[in-house]
Formats: C-alpha cells, sequence, structure tokens
C-alpha cells in the first residue's frame, strides 16, 4: 500500500456518516406505513409481553416426584378362587406406589400347576403333530408352555394331537372371561401427591393442601369444585379419556394422567396451581381384536406337605395408570425484557422508508415531483 493509501485510510478513520431521508407527501404511502408501525408495536405489546410473557426468565427444568396410593375391596366368588376379598395388596402391581401403576380388573386363573408332563394346549400352532418325530425332544415350544419330550398325544381316534411337553401343568387353556371379575372396581380411589421444584427460582410446591383437618382426604374427590383434592375416583378417570369402564376393564387398557404446572411467579404461590389432563394412550381396535388390552402373567408360590412346589398362574388384564408431569415456571428479569424491547425498535427501524434521491432530486431539497417533497438530512 502506498503513502497516499495510508493517508486516505488514517483519514476516514475519523469520517461520520449519516443518512438521507426521503419525506413522501403521500397518503397511501403514509397511511402503509402508520399500519406497519402499528401491527409491530401491537406485535411487541399483546403477544410478546402479554401472552408470552417475554418480559420473564423461564425455567423448564422441573424436578418432579409422584407418590401414589389405590383404596377400596370388593368381594368374588368364583370356581378356581372360592369367596374371596380383594384389597389394595391383592390388585395393585407394583405395591411401592410409583408413578407407574396396575389396577387388575380381571383374571385368567389356572391353579394347581405341578412341573411335570402333560399335551400342550391346542391352540398353540407350533404344538400339533401327528406322529412322534413331528415333536424332537428337548426343543422348546417358543410361543408355548414348555419343552418337547418326544411323544406325540393324540386324543381320541382322530390322527391329530399335540405334543407332550415338560412344563407347568396343566397348562393355561381358558379364555378370557365375559365379565370382569372386578367390576366394582369403578368405586375404588387413587391418591396422587405430587411434589414439585424449579430450581432455578427455588420455588417448590405440592398438589396437596397444607391443612390440619385429617378428614378432608378422608371424603374429599376431584372435580372442578375441589382442584386441589388429589383423590380420583377410578370410574371418573376412565370417563374423562371417553372410555367406557366395563370394556376396559374386561380387556385392560393403558391411561395417562399428566399434571402441568404453569406458574407465573411474579404472582403469589397460591396462584401457581396443577391442571389434570386424562388420555387413553393404548390404540383401541374394533370388535374383538387380538390386539386390543393390556395383560400380562404372573405366579404364586406354594409348596405342599411334602415340599413339593406348586403353584398358581394368573393372567391378569387391567389398567395400566401412567402418570406423568410437566411445566415451566417464569419470572421477571431484566436481560429478556430489554432483549425483547431491543428486538421490537429494530422491527421499528426496518419499516423506516429509506432512499437516496439521485439525478434532478440530488441532495438538495426540492418537490420530486407533484406530491413529493425531498430533503437532505445531514
Amino acid at each position: 500500500m502506498g503513502q497516499a493509501g495510508c493517508k486516505r485510510l488514517s483519514q476516514s478513520l475519523f469520517d461520520y456518516k449519516t443518512e438521507k431521508y426521503v419525506i413522501a407527501k403521500n397518503k397511501k404511502v403514509g397511511l402503509l406505513y402508520r399500519l406497519l408501525q402499528v401491527s409491530i408495536l401491537t406485535y411487541l405489546v399483546a403477544w410478546v409481553f402479554l401472552v408470552k410473557k417475554g418480559y420473564q426468565d423461564i425455567d423448564t427444568s422441573l424436578q418432579s416426584s409422584v407418590i401414589t396410593k389405590v383404596k377400596g375391596v370388593t368381594f368374588t366368588n368364583t370356581s378356581e378362587l372360592g369367596e374371596r376379598l380383594w384389597d389394595v395388596a391383592d390388585y395393585v402391581i407394583p405395591p411401592q406406589g410409583e408413578n407407574i401403576f396396575f389396577v387388575i380388573t380381571n383374571l385368567i386363573v389356572t391353579p394347581n400347576q405341578r412341573q411335570g408332563t402333560c399335551a400342550e394346549s391346542e391352540s398353540i400352532p407350533d404344538a400339533v403333530c401327528y406322529e412322534d418325530s413331528d415333536c424332537p425332544p428337548g426343543e422348546p415350544i417358543m410361543a408355548g408352555n414348555g419343552v418337547r419330550t418326544g411323544r406325540c398325544l393324540q386324543s381320541g381316534n382322530t390322527q391329530r394331537g399335540t405334543c407332550e411337553i415338560f412344563a407347568w401343568c396343566p397348562v393355561e387353556t381358558k379364555s378370557r372371561p365375559e365379565k370382569p371379575l372386578l367390576d366394582k372396581a369403578e368405586d375404588f380411589t387413587i391418591y396422587i401427591k405430587n411434589f414439585i421444584h424449579f430450581p432455578k427460582f427455588n420455588f417448590s410446591k405440592t398438589n396437596v393442601l397444607d391443612i390440619k383437618d385429617r378428614d378432608f382426604l378422608k371424603s374429599c374427590r376431584f372435580g372442578p369444585k375441589n382442584p386441589y383434592c388429589p383423590i380420583f375416583r377410578l370410574g371418573s378417570v376412565v370417563s374423562w379419556t371417553g372410555s367406557n369402564f366395563q370394556e376396559i376393564a374386561l380387556q385392560g387398557g393403558v391411561i395417562g394422567i399428566q399434571i402441568e404446572w404453569n406458574c407465573d411467579l411474579d404472582k403469589a404461590p397460591s396462584e401457581c396451581n396443577p391442571r389434570y389432563y386424562f388420555s387413553r394412550l393404548d390404540r383401541r381396535f374394533p370388535g374383538n381384536s387380538v390386539s386390543s388390552g393390556y395383560n400380562f402373567r404372573f405366579a404364586k408360590y406354594y409348596r405342599d406337605e411334602a415340599g413339593v412346589e406348586f403353584r398358581t398362574l394368573m393372567k391378569a388384564y387391567g389398567i395400566r395408570f401412567d402418570v406423568m408431569v410437566n411445566g415451566r415456571a417464569g419470572k421477571f428479569s431484566i436481560i429478556p425484557t430489554i432483549i425483547n424491547l431491543a428486538s421490537g425498535v429494530a422491527l421499528m427501524g426496518v419499516v423506516q422508508p429509506r432512499g437516496e434521491w439521485k439525478g434532478e432530486c440530488g441532495a438538495a431539497a426540492g418537490p420530486a415531483d407533484g406530491r413529493g417533497v425531498a430533503r437532505g438530512v445531514g
């Protein structure tokens, strides 16, 4: 770079530049300009600050804990179980009171199973045989109940039979009952206790009122007039999802209970209240589809007087409840306020009409045409 170039560069460091504005005496242009200004101002005030609360710092890192309890008793009388009283220890899995729990409403019971040999169920396609060679010994029936022994057991005079297996015998053969076993379970109650904490603002709260009356939780039920009662009737929860209790109790299902906390911490803590949403999470198929419902198996083990182990197998149908918690908290902070105000001012500047008048207008003031006036500023 030559000496002249260095001199021009050093002189340009001290230059001061201004913009040239055009004042247009045009009603259409002026009206459009003011409408854009009003639109931006309305967006800034109504949407950014009033609706989105752009003046607040936000905390979405909600910390939450959920405790659940189910209460209720019912009585049944069946050929497999006889007369039986069911309480919470019998029909709730797991018993710890977690945010995911299962309430048994229907059962297929296979009592007094012992390890030995018996015929596989005819409903298992892989167990069908016509001769012993169809049942290679030692091979398990993956969709069945045991391991093949090498024998084909034929019933009556038919050539078609099922493989003999080593398993817990007798195998489960009964189909699902047409009526739910615990059809009175809709009157059971669910107690949901939720603790939340927003670490950024060191704010904590629970969905249970801090009261001294011990009878409150024994008598209250959740509803629009009692949002701080954490006791939910099971049948009501099912109906709020748009489902029928007897139908879901028969074949099972999954229900989501969502607790949402949206807290404006610029207001009193009493204004931070939970909102509950109930939904059916499993897909319902039309008719008696095998894909519908929710079930699993478990067993209770015993020993007889000779010390031989036996068990009662239960295929349980019921309602799985998933309690989910989310939320956000906001509180005034000068930093987001300044950022959003600066963004609004910048938007106002974008719609400022700017231009350079060239040719016959140059930098001088004078009429641009019969309707406009140009003025050089700066």
